[in-house]
Order: C-alpha cells, then structure tokens, then sequence
C-alpha cells in the first residue's frame, strides 16, 4: 500500500518500517485506530491528513524523524493541542509532540516543560510556590505553540508577552540537529522562535521565568446585551486611564441555552466585562466597581482568587469546536469605533458570532522586549475577535462585514496565534516585511532543505 503525496511516497511497509526501528515512539498511518485521534486538531474544522503521525517520547524521537525524512525527501509537520492548526501544516510526517509531557517549576521563579505541555499543569506547579506563568486566556493551549506565537495572556498589560519570559528553547532544526537555543546561544534562532511560531524548528522543551502571583482580584461582570452601548462607552474612556496592573477587555456573547452555560447568559447576548488586577484586591475591586455602577449586573463572577482560578477571567472551552475564529488588530477604539462595531455586532444587529470581543493592550505589552523577536505587534492597540459555527453560512460573510466596518483602525496585522500564517496573505498580516524576512533567512539556515513544512510559507513569500 502507498499514499501519493505531491512531494513524496511513502511506502508504508518499507520505508515507515525503518522509522519505527529509530524511534521509541510511535508511527500511526491512516488505517491504524490512533491515526484520527492523534492527527485531529482542537479546531475541528480543520483537517490533518499527514502520511503518517509520529507519536514521539523524546527528543531523540524528534532527531530521528527530521532525519529519517530528510534523507527520503519528506515534509514534517509538529502539533501538540493543535490550536492554531493548518491544514498545510501536516507535512508527509506529523510529529505528536504529546508525550514531551515534562513538567519542572523551579521555586526560585522558572519552569522548564516539555513540548507535549498545556498550561494547567504549569500553573498547578507554580502555584505551590505562589507563583504563576504568562499563560493564556485559557489553561488548555499548549505552552509551546502558545509562547512561539508571542502569547498574548490576560496580564500582557502588567507583564508583556510569554515569549518576553523564554530563557531557552530546547529544538530540532530541519537539519536533524539538536540544538539549544538562547539570546547568546543561536541568538538568531531565539529571535525567530520567539513569535515566529515553528517555522524554523521543532521546540522540545522550553524554560521560562514566572512572576510571584498567588492570588490577583479579578473575573468577569456580565451585563444584558441591551445596555451593551452605555457600558462599552464607559469600558473605552475607563480603560484608557487604567494603571499597569489591570488588563482588561469587553465580550459580546451569544450562549446557546444548554448544560454547562450560566441561566444569566443562555439564550441571550449579553455583555461581559473582563478584568484582572495584579495589584491589592481593594484598588481592584474599588476600580471594577465603576464599570458595575453602569447598568444591572446580571452575573458577578470578580473576586479576589487563587492564581488557580485564572481560566474564570475569560471562561474560554476547552472542548474541541467547530467554530472559525477571525480576528484583527486595530490602533485604537474611539467612539466611532464602538458604534461601528454594534452597528454589525451588537444588540438587535442580528449577528450570528457566539461572541466577538474587544482586547485592551498597550502597557508591558508596548514595551520591546530585552532581546530582539519576530512579534511585529507591539503597537496595536486593541485586538478584535470573533468565533462563530463553522456550519453557519452567516457567520463569514458577516464577519466581513464587521471587518470593513473597522477597517479604518486596521493596523494590517493579526496576531501568528489568532491569524496562523500559511500563504503571502497570512504571513504579511501575521508578520512585516523585515521580519518575514528575517524569519526566511533563518529557516533557509537551519533547514536549507526545507523539511519544516510550516516554514515553507516564510521561505517562498520572501523570495
């Protein structure tokens, strides 16, 4: 039996056989049981169909596949959770990166995990320590994916970007080596990896600092979809003048009536207000409660909390969906702003997203981090997303609309995590022309065959 690939041919019975000798993981093609299970991203709207998945145990594992494939002229690809999935991520060999699942959190104030990791067990681990990691807005994303793409969490404006943290990567190259990865150390792959996702290796393990957080004040206030323009007018001018220690931003949700939603949120849009305050609870809470003065709050989920309750902030799924996830950045949010995007997306607009939401940033977030990286979006100033069912014929063209309607705050950029660039169009938004340069001439370094196949997009865009 083969599988014709437009590179290669896998002759699963010769060639994958000689894999399997080099590996202590696993090698799983169509027809095995796991081959689904392993190869289907968090997006389920998104298919992976490699020639085979490689379940690998060790970095070892990772050496052999890149080898095994450079000498036979196949692509590989690498997925952990797989968000932020592509289908032309795949490759001919998809590494699982699952079974990298080490865990080690330092109490003087660094971890060092596999790439295999999601955040909770990082924040678990942390925590014993009271101390806490630039995770995202929900513990369920893997760490790695998560910090290549910059990782923009619910304290980027107290303390920056996940990838401002990275001490060290730990990767294979496209070259089949094995390489560790530091600001002196291959500084120009520790440049690339820090926001340019996995387009110039596959990551391992990485390390990282924590800050000391035990608890933070914080949670989201929701209010009926109908007061949705008084309090969005109060969160804009609010916002701006909110120190350091808050990060913030607003949702527009539309929950379907059904086990697990809240009564106060199903069935309705409503608005929810996000807000996590690094500082004392009392200047936290004294700060949220001029948002909660604007209308009737239907749902109080703030409090002072462990750092453990963190995922409460924005109460993001953890369940595979079958949703599409557009997102944008803008310069800023001005009152037109605000009334343009309810114009589409608010009460009584008939839109048909399961939420959109308004991100603050600025702050740490702002600053350049001390080593240069490939996250070209410091400047924004607000990011726009919106998830909807993939099924729904509605929710594209009027994401479209939605986006024309703030294109005049469009920066042209979008995060690598919420836009994964894949094609020209995808990698001008996800990167500028410098460093989509910079990220190419890296690749071409390190894989001058171009094995990775998610740099292949780097590689051909910028000549």
């Amino acid at each position: 039996m083969t599988i014709a690939l437009d590179r290669a041919t896998i002759r699963q019975h010769t060639s994958l056989e000689e894999l399997r000798s080099r590996l202590t993981g696993e090698v799983h093609t169509p027809d095995d049981e796991q081959y689904a299970a392993l190869s289907t991203p968090w997006l389920l709207t998104v298919p992976m169909r490699p020639a085979a998945v490689v379940a690998v145990r060790t970095a070892e594992d990772v050496v052999a596949t890149v080898r095994f494939a450079r000498e036979h002229g196949y692509t590989v690809g690498v997925q952990a959770t797989g968000h932020g999935a592509d289908s032309s991520y795949a490759g001919h060999l998809l590494v699982v990166t699952k079974g990298l699942d080490e865990v080690t959190v330092h109490p003087e104030g660094w971890a060092r995990v596999g790439a295999g990791v999601k955040w909770l067990p990082v924040i678990r681990a942390a925590a014993r320590y009271g101390l806490a990691p630039l995770n995202g807005s929900t513990s369920d994303v893997g760490v790695v994916g998560y910090t290549t793409g910059g990782g923009v969490g619910p304290m980027a404006r107290t303390y920056g970007l996940a990838a401002d943290k990275v001490r060290a990567f730990e990767v294979v190259t496209g070259d089949g080596e094995f390489r560790r990865v530091t600001p002196t150390e291959h500084p120009d792959l520790f440049f690339a990896l820090r926001g340019g996702k996995g387009a110039t290796a596959i990551v391992t393990a990485v390390e990282f600092d924590l800050v000391h957080l035990p608890t933070f004040y914080g949670g989201a206030v929701y209010f009926d979809g109908a007061d949705s323009a008084r309090v969005i007018e109060r969160w804009r001018d609010w916002s701006e003048n909110l120190p350091e220690q808050a990060t913030t931003s607003f949702v527009l949700f539309q929950l379907p009536d059904m086990p697990g939603v809240p009564p106060a949120l199903a069935g309705r849009m409503t608005l929810g207000v996000r807000f996590l305050w690094t500082g004392a609870a009392d200047e936290g809470r004294e700060l949220l409660d001029q948002i909660r003065s604007v209308a009737p709050v239907i749902l109080d989920d703030a409090d002072l909390k462990p750092y453990l309750a963190v995922d409460s902030v924005h109460a993001d799924p953890v369940d595979p969906m079958p949703v599409v996830d557009p997102a944008m950045l803008l310069t800023e949010f001005t009152d037109v702003t605000a009334k343009r995007l309810l114009d589409v997306a608010g009460y009584d607009a008939g839109s048909p997203q399961i939420m959109v939401e308004v991100r603050q940033l600025g702050g740490a977030y702002a600053r350049e981090a001390e080593h240069p990286d490939a996250f070209s979006h410091r400047a924004a100033g607000f990011s726009v997303l919106a998830v909807g069912i993939a099924e729904d014929p509605r929710v594209l063209p009027h994401w479209d609309r939605l986006y024309a309607a703030l294109s005049e705050w469009d920066t042209g950029g979008v995060w690598p995590n919420f836009g994964p660039p894949h094609d020209a169009r995808t990698a001008r938004r996800a990167y500028d022309e410098e460093t989509l340069r910079r990220i190419a001439e890296v690749s071409r370094k390190y894989d001058p065959d171009g094995v990775l196949q998610i740099g292949e997009y780097a590689r051909a865009v910028a000549g």
